[in-house]
């Protein structure tokens, strides 16, 4: 119970201003309940700011959280970055390029970990040994050996990871959700999933670190996760055994104009992916203002030679259900969205999700349920504000506001991070090997 003026001793006083971080200076203007109220905030240290740490985790928790979470530090190993990071977030607190002295200075409860994919691993494991829990973006890590070393870390160390699966909390995924739930369509024996990333969203993979294997475990790990997540919680199944293709048909090699980035390129008027980074204050002040750091191009050529990731994807995934999927990701599509579709056998479940196109469509989303030798019902959907079909904000007061219930089961945990990320791991060892991956070789749950 939380203490008033006039219960609270001296010591007392001076203990709570200590753990909330408050200067002796700052005290003596506030009252002493103020104090105490900053005392039982979250104390959150975020280690990555780039444009998905400082605007999702950062500008996007700080003020709509202010009465629940304080941000405590900021880490990234650019120091021009992480200062810009605390300027676009809004936060008063300390900024570090060093992880372990920010968390043995500050002292968090909870690290939120955004830097590139490659290097969760080692921020996650790290801030469990100094005793915090830690809030992870997806993939949790990108190969199969990273993986279990987080798994046993977390059984070591006794802290809680949480990924953040924000597809599992679209208006769209809860409403799929019920309706296998219910029983409606019988049990699920197969999936048809397919994903299109437009020339827009697909191209700007291949601008960014995202476009190497070693940084990003390819799409089949930094983009596919969400959707193999997606599937593992609507079918309430581990993924058993995947085979898969990929080449890479447009991007990379594939062009015939090439430069180092796109506001040097001497193409710029005949490249159809151009891309005029300038016009977004934002990243300008994140990445191409932080260059002389670390030489890291924003805006790189989509066309460099280098690039060794797919952009054309299919695979097909055994479940421990039963259930079988085929699944596709292609990214240099006219719109963007996805098809999904789950067969039953009293029935079919089709998802039309839109998310970009040069098209108006009817709604957000188009779920129709048709039953064997029965009806078929369509249900449109037009989703609430906010990212991915409005599911951020319910990500968020998943995890930041107490008490709320689960009843769907989209908390994700570690468990949750490895089985979708191994989806994808199993999908780029098919292809490098030319054979159907079983996940239980990869892994020691």
């Amino acid at each position: 119970m939380q203490k008033d003026q006039e219960q609270i001793s001296r010591r007392e006083f001076i203990d709570l201003t200590a753990k909330a971080g408050v200067g002796v200076t700052a005290i003596a203007a506030a009252g002493v309940s103020d104090v105490a109220r900053a005392a039982d905030k979250k104390r959150i240290a975020l280690v990555g700011t780039g444009i998905r740490g400082t605007t999702m985790w950062g500008s996007g928790v700080a003020k709509p959280y202010q009465d629940l979470v304080e941000f405590v530090g900021l880490c990234d190993i650019n120091p021009k970055r992480v200062e810009a990071g605390k300027q676009l977030i809004g936060v008063n607190c300390a900024t570090f390029t060093d992880f372990d002295r920010m968390i043995k200075e500050t002292k968090p409860e909870t690290v939120i970990v955004t830097t590139k994919d490659s290097t969760h691993d080692q921020f996650i494991i790290r801030a469990m040994e100094l005793g915090c829990d830690v809030i992870t973006e997806k993939p949790m890590t990108t190969d199969e050996k990273k993986c279990q070393a987080i798994l046993d870390a977390e059984k070591k160390y006794g802290k809680k990871i949480t990924v953040t699966f924000n597809y599992r909390y679209s208006a769209i995924a809860e409403k799929f959700k019920e309706i296998l739930q219910s029983g409606e369509i019988g049990p699920v024996t197969s999936v048809d999933f397919h994903w299109y990333l437009d020339i827009q969203h697909g191209a700007d993979y291949f601008r960014r670190w995202h476009a190497y294997k070693e940084s990003s475990g390819s799409l089949w790990v930094h983009k596919a996760t969400h959707h193999f997540d997606l599937i593992n919680w609507a079918l309430e199944a581990d993924p058993v055994e995947v085979t898969a293709f990929g080449e890479l048909k447009n991007y990379g090699r594939n062009g015939k104009l090439r430069g180092k980035n796109c506001r040097t390129c001497q193409h710029k008027t005949e490249c159809k992916f151009y891309w005029d980074m300038t016009r977004n204050p934002v990243l300008m002040k994140l990445y191409a203002e932080c260059e002389s750091e670390d030489g890291y191009l924003r805006d790189a050529c989509v066309y460099r030679e280098d690039i060794n990731i797919w952009d054309t994807m299919t695979a097909n995934v055994k479940y421990s259900s039963g259930a079988l999927m085929s699944y596709s990701l292609n990214t240099f599509m006219p719109y963007e969205g996805y098809h999904l579709a789950f067969n039953g056998m009293n029935g079919r479940v089709d998802v039309r999700a839109y998310e970009r196109q040069p098209w108006t469509p009817p709604a957000t989303a188009e779920i129709r349920v048709t039953k064997n030798f029965g009806k078929s019902e369509l249900l449109e959907m037009k989703v609430g504000l906010g990212g991915h079909f409005g599911a951020d904000p319910r990500l968020k007061d998943m995890i930041f506001k107490p008490g709320v219930p689960d009843p769907l089961k989209q908390r994700a945990g570690s468990r949750a991070g490895a089985m979708s990320l191994l989806t994808g791991v199993a999908a780029v060892k098919s292809i490098e090997q030319r054979k159907p991956i079983k996940i239980a070789d990869l892994i020691r749950l």
